[in-house]
């Protein structure tokens, strides 16, 4: 858990930073939190009731330069990142969850352009939940990968 101090000198700790960040409706700050968001240019907002993820195109992201495409571990972790968000956003937990499987499926390349995602839990139970996390591009009825997560709270 990391321990940060603000302007006014008080100590936040993770669990506070993520608070706050619900209070003020700010999901891009507990985006913030993981510094492989930062990393890969993840980013995340809310768009009516739902939270909205996406990944602005970069080089340093492209697997495929004949094509080019976004590299899949990338498009991989995007959706397993937005998966956490989702569930640390959205779920009162105190700690982050563990991922105990995930599932990915390809379905599209993903072009060198912007990737969005949204993600929706399928099932809570008192230790493991279930969310599905989508990519797409340019049309969200046509995804370019789908993914299955199951973490342990």
């Amino acid at each position: 858990m990391t321990v940060e101090q603000n302007d006014g000198g008080v100590l936040l700790d993770w669990q506070q930073r993520v608070a706050a960040a619900r209070m003020e409706s700010d999901p891009q700050s507990v985006m913030d939190l993981i510094p492989y968001a930062s990393f890969i240019g993840a980013q995340a907002k809310i768009e009516g009731q739902r939270l909205l993820y996406w990944l602005d195109k970069r080089k340093s992201n492209i697997g495929n330069p004949s094509l080019p495409a976004i590299h899949g571990g990338v498009i991989g972790g995007f959706l397993e990142l937005s998966a956490t968000i989702e569930l640390v956003y959205k779920l009162d937990i105190a700690d982050m969850p563990k991922v105990v499987d995930f599932s990915l499926d390809y379905l599209r390349p993903g072009r060198f352009k912007t990737i969005y995602a949204r993600c929706e839990v399928l099932r809570q139970g008192n230790k493991l939940v279930n969310v599905t996390a989508t990519a797409w591009q340019d049309d969200e009825l046509k995804p370019i990968a789908t993914a299955r997560c199951h973490f342990l709270l």
